[in-house]
């Protein structure tokens, strides 16, 4: 054996571990938005050969089965303008935009439908693998990241009311803020609620009588 076939039986690993995001990809549940053409077809074989459990829907749908993961959608002239619900859910499936031409009509239609990666037409079997690991990458991603948003803007409008509560409850009985929190806390956990829950709850009764006097 020559020294440059020995390091390369060193350097070369003896198995390779299949990545996480690829095993996933036998469990995903794709819609495929598509007319029933060469590409349309093309595109659900390949599919179904990686694993996936694949429903084909022409013309585009309003509303998609629940637990669809990944929506493959042709981005066509006759559908510019069009809105669909399902891409406005809370859990709406990753978009992956199939393309026959680009102009910039056509982009901003791929912009509009949030789309997460492109596939080119004609369809091939080159890129297919990797347009659907980065899309679910990527809506994963971004879904975590929205959850994070949503638990800040939570904790802050939290503090928010706590300082008002605070406010209300000093004001009301002429006492200072340590003491004013103190009732909070007390009543938070005489009734096992978040001191944000009973400053929320100060805040909008508060509201309510002012309403009332108004």
């Amino acid at each position: 054996m020559s020294d440059s076939t020995a390091s390369r039986s060193v350097l070369r690993p003896a198995v390779r571990a299949t990545p996480v995001q690829l095993k996933e990809l036998r469990a995903l549940k794709i819609a495929v938005i598509h007319p029933d053409d060469a590409d349309g077809q093309q595109l659900t074989q390949q599919l179904q050969r990686i694993g996936c459990q694949v429903q084909a829907f022409w013309p585009p749908v309003q509303t998609l089965p629940a637990g669809i993961d990944i929506a493959f959608m042709a981005v066509r002239p006759d559908i510019i303008g069009l809105q669909f619900e399902w891409t406005q859910r809370d859990d709406a499936p990753a978009v992956i935009a199939v393309v026959t031409y680009e102009n910039p009509t056509i982009v901003e239609a791929v912009l509009g439908l949030g789309a997460r990666a492109v596939l080119p037409s004609p369809v091939r079997s080159f890129g297919l693998l990797s347009a659907l690991v980065l899309a679910r990458e990527a809506h994963k991603e971004n879904r975590s990241l929205a959850r994070r948003l949503r638990k800040v803007e939570a904790k802050l409008l939290g503090v928010r009311h706590v300082a008002d509560a605070k406010a209300i409850l000093m004001k009301a009985n002429q006492i200072s803020e340590t003491e004013a929190y103190d009732l909070m806390r007390d009543q938070a956990m005489s009734k096992r609620s978040p001191v944000e829950d009973i400053a929320t709850a100060i805040v909008n009764a508060h509201e309510v009588l002012s309403l009332g006097r108004k």
